[in-house]
């Protein structure tokens, strides 16, 4: 049986099913969004650090996998002018915001008959969000993998969201990995959720396979709430996988850049050869070489019920499944 689900980000984004793969930077692949879109979600594509001549290639590349909705993603820590122009002129129908004010850049999106997506950490922010213009919020807990934006539970800040910004649809984020999980932000009042480290073991993502090693490894209390891994990009919260490089951090009494101990040593290379130093924000992309371990290993606290290498697929229609079992179950004694 095909399923569907009638929310308001459904409707909003064109998909079937109420499930976003989170842009998990360049982990991120054509392949991947792709195939979560074809299974009824919205897959979407990292685009803030790709090369520019060659992200015309990936989005069409993207496009020739489906006909579906899928969405690009941007930080705008930094200018996102050029890949923005670059991914609506080739199409792109979605776009989501991440780190900063989306007020530039919504009409631009909007004039090429786009959607636009922006992540918040407030019922505050979400209402200027709104007054932006976008059409739609992603709500992101503090329980989320990767970078994270603000330092409320996804369970508190959902349902001030959906109320601040009715009826704009509102995606939930963070913590959130299985069918139980999608079913209680449903709940909340949220039209769709948002999920990463569940795709970081899909099989058309790039991620490395000792990345993947210890995802499986992981349970809920397996990871670090810091700004540790800030060469590249400081100043930015992040959640991920205690590894040595956090453990001898935390045993030299959490210093302060600068006075960290092995900064600036190289740990290993990524996939094009280049060296990457301790510290560093890169996570490990299948092709790395070294100590990948002691790299940012992202992942939210949802890690624990991540615990097999799937087809994309295979992964939404099981979300999905389990999302429509836990929600036939409940029954209201009146």
């Amino acid at each position: 049986m095909t399923l569907h689900f009638d929310t308001s980000f459904c409707r909003l984004a064109g998909v079937d099913l109420p499930i976003v793969q989170a842009p998990v930077g360049s982990i991120s692949t054509p392949a991947l969004a792709a195939a979560v879109s074809e299974a009824g979600g919205l897959g979407t594509l990292s685009i803030t650090w790709r090369d520019p001549d060659a992200l015309r290639t990936l989005l069409r590349d993207t496009r020739a996998r489906t006909a579906k909705p899928f969405a690009v993603n941007l930080v705008l820590d930094w200018d996102p002018a050029e890949r923005l122009t670059i991914a609506l002129e080739e199409g792109a129908p979605i776009v989501s915001f991440f780190w900063g004010d989306p007020a530039p850049w919504v009409d631009q999106v909007h004039a090429a008959g786009g959607i636009v997506l922006h992540t918040v950490a407030s019922a505050e922010e979400a209402r200027r969000a709104a007054n932006a213009g976008v059409d739609a919020v992603v709500a992101q807990g503090w329980e989320a993998g990767g970078h994270v934006w603000g330092e409320v539970s996804t369970l508190a800040l959902v349902p001030r969201v959906v109320d601040a910004v009715a009826p704009l649809p509102v995606v939930a984020a963070g913590g959130i990995a299985d069918g139980r999980g999608l079913a209680a932000i449903l709940a909340l009042g949220a039209g769709a959720a948002w999920m990463g480290t569940r795709f970081l073991l899909a099989e058309e993502a790039a991620t490395h396979p000792r990345y993947q090693e210890r995802i499986i490894a992981a349970d809920e209390t397996s990871t670090a709430y810091s700004s540790l891994f800030d060469v590249g990009w400081p100043n930015a919260p992040l959640r991920a996988l205690r590894n040595t490089t956090w453990e001898s951090w935390r045993a030299a009494g959490e210093p302060a850049p600068g006075m960290r101990p092995g900064e600036g040593e190289t740990v290993a290379t990524d996939e094009l050869g280049f060296p990457v130093e301790r510290y560093s924000n890169s996570c490990p992309v299948a092709g790395a070489n070294g100590d990948v371990e002691a790299m940012a290993l992202y992942a939210g606290q949802g890690v624990g019920l991540v615990q097999r290498i799937q087809p994309a697929a295979a992964i939404v229609r099981e979300i999905a499944a389990d999302a429509a079992a836990a929600i036939a179950g409940v029954r209201v004694m009146g």
